[in-house]
């Protein structure tokens, strides 16, 4: 599972970080089941509510991967100030939580230190996912092409808002249309 760079450093730095507003008072349960081996592989950043660890950041992915030790790989890449900015990368691992659809996970940046991964929605063929954690503070928009089309974008942030989320906070991630270099 691709777990992002933004979800997965956001929900290790939940507890570290100053106060952000709660874009979600009542952040649902996931209700989808997640099938690891279609969620794995790259995704794209299409929005985030902003945080200091994503803060100037752009042409954001994450790379999921299943690992020997039954754990998920997580790669998430940032290219600061744009999109051909210079790259940095952030290594993490994630294990599933047990949760009766397999859509939480427990996502580690650093050592034993881990936080909340949701997949909160999804699309049926895995295009597209929503990402969040209980405290409604964080939140992702995954796609697995760089730029959706305007429709799709609709359809998302329509999501978005069926799930319960301020769409004021989120911060569109400025990708290149050709996709993240490696």
């Amino acid at each position: 599972m691709r777990l992002i760079l933004v979800p997965a450093l956001a929900a290790l730095s939940l507890s570290a970080c100053t106060p952000m507003p709660v874009g979600n008072p009542a952040v649902p349960e996931p209700a989808k089941p997640v099938d690891f081996a279609r969620y794995q592989g790259r995704w794209y950043e299409f929005a985030r509510y902003e945080h200091r660890f994503e803060r100037d950041c752009a042409g954001v992915t994450a790379d999921y991967a299943k690992r020997r030790d039954g754990q998920i790989s997580v790669v998430n890449t940032c290219r600061k100030g744009g999109p051909d900015g210079p790259i940095q990368v952030a290594r993490g691992r994630a294990k599933a939580v047990g949760d009766p659809v397999g859509a939480k996970l427990k996502v580690s940046f650093f050592g034993p230190f881990f936080g909340d991964y949701w997949v909160l929605d999804r699309a049926e063929d895995y295009s597209w996912a929503i990402v969040g954690e209980g405290s409604g503070r964080y939140l992702w928009v995954l796609t697995r092409e760089p730029v959706p089309t305007p429709e799709q974008r609709a359809a998302l942030v329509a999501r978005v808002v069926g799930l319960g989320y301020d769409t004021k906070l989120l911060h569109f991630t400025h990708q290149s249309p050709k996709g993240a270099p490696g």
